[in-house]
């Protein structure tokens, strides 16, 4: 069960190793996946076919299927599940479409306009992840926005089932995205294969998507060696919950065992005022757990978590800022008191009443988030992930008259006079 710390008992070394999670000090994931983006590079559809045989255990014929054959498979779900998708969908779409706004041009002295304009990133590769849990709530999480942006050409890739097909799941949430084809490639051989193209899959210009360790290795490395942007490092999942006395350890028991069963590296961490809580929480733990489906995995993430107790709201808040919770849940009816001191966090979950499955699923927000400290730096996946802001300028005859004199002079002091001949020349005319 959850190790507990005392946070008055921890010294500074002590905090900084407790909020570390998923290193690679001997470098054996980056190794193993510049492996396969090598070999996806060199022999393309080949290197996919062999991974998915390899890794998914399926021999597939071919690396996708088309949109009469998602439509095929998605009539075989049931009424209500369409529903739940389509409610899903409908939330996340009014949440990401209010992204996008209009910005008004700005007249920053008489004669001289500025502005932005949004552009869509023209191609972006979704990667769908399937391997223990399939989820089409991403494929909704990442489409959307593509499809809102306006993206000209979107690529998907998730991992063959044993079928040597998709869930029925994701194939409907193709239908409802007008989705062409879903590729079958998993790992990071799917983040290659979108980083480099392969002969049946395009090259993009941005990859998104969640995934492991491998995936988010595969990640950051072709964000530094190819043209193609990513859009954070999202790896393992993780969650930060803050209880006071006035939580239900029922409930924040089971938002910990949510968390886990996404994977055996997935993170569920309290932060509590209360002892007692604590204990509690863990007595929760043990009942909820058994009977789980996926407690196995969801057992190996709660051994790898902990119980940290502070002595104060303030001071739980400050161990979550230095942890930045890709998840942070506030159980307790005083959130409102501390919102304003949330300086690190992917996504927030006010109350005793807003679990995180809600923000995972249906309630509009995104899920895509960055982890592993990143949300110190990061936001979440949005409309402007998928979206350019280009900035424009215009200069009228009084607005070179104006702001020519500035601009001479300034480059002047910078000793660049053909920047300064360029306004002069204008001036003289």
């Amino acid at each position: 069960m959850l190790r507990i710390y005392n946070y008055q008992d921890l010294n500074t070394d002590d905090l900084q190793q407790l909020v570390q999670r998923n290193v690679d000090p001997a470098n054996e994931i980056r190794s193993i996946v510049e492996t396969i983006i090598d070999t996806v590079r060199e022999h393309g559809d080949n290197a996919l076919l062999d991974y998915a045989h390899k890794f998914d255990k399926v021999k597939l014929d071919k690396l996708y299927l088309d949109k009469a054959e998602l439509s095929e498979l998605a009539n075989a779900l049931q009424p209500e599940q369409k529903e739940a998708l389509k409610t899903a969908y409908n939330n996340i779409y009014k949440f990401h479409k209010a992204q996008l706004v209009k910005e008004d041009k700005i007249e920053t002295m008489p004669g001289v306009t500025c502005w932005r304009e949004l552009r869509p990133i023209e191609k972006v590769g979704l990667y769908i992840p399937g391997g223990s849990a399939v989820l089409p709530s991403t494929f909704l999480m990442l489409g959307i926005p593509a499809r809102i942006a306006g993206c000209k050409e979107i690529v998907v890739c998730s991992p063959p089932q044993k079928s040597g097909k998709v869930n029925a799941f994701i194939a409907y949430v193709a239908e409802l995205l007008d989705i062409d084809r879903i590729y079958f490639a998993g790992g990071a051989q799917a983040i290659a294969a979108m980083a480099y193209g392969t002969e049946s899959i395009a090259k993009v210009d941005k990859i998104f998507g969640p995934g492991n360790q491998f995936v988010t290795k595969a990640k950051t490395i072709i964000q530094s060696t190819t043209t193609t942007a990513i859009d954070m490092p999202a790896g393992p999942s993780e969650v930060l919950v803050i209880a006071d006395e006035t939580a239900n350890p029922i409930f924040v028991a089971a938002d910990l065992l949510a968390q886990a069963e996404h994977g055996s590296d997935s993170q569920a961490v309290l932060v509590t005022t209360s002892e007692q809580m604590a204990e509690a929480v863990i007595a929760e733990l043990a009942k909820q757990l058994p009977t789980l489906p996926r407690a196995e995995i969801a057992g190996q993430a709660i051994a790898n978590s902990y119980a940290v107790i502070v002595n104060s709201l303030n001071q739980a808040m400050q161990f979550s800022n230095l942890y930045a919770p890709e998840h942070l849940i506030l159980a307790t009816e005083s959130w409102e008191q501390i919102t304003g001191d949330i300086i690190n966090a992917g996504s927030v979950f006010l109350g005793n009443l807003t679990p995180e499955s809600v923000g995972d699923y249906a309630s509009g927000t995104n899920h895509t988030l960055p982890t592993s400290t990143y949300a110190r730096a990061y936001s979440g996946v949005s409309v402007d992930s998928f979206v350019k802001k280009i900035t424009f300028q215009h200069i009228s005859p009084q607005g070179i008259n104006n702001i020519g004199p500035t601009v001479e002079i300034l480059a002047e002091l910078e000793g660049l006079h053909a920047h300064k001949n360029a306004v002069t020349v204008r001036l003289q005319k």
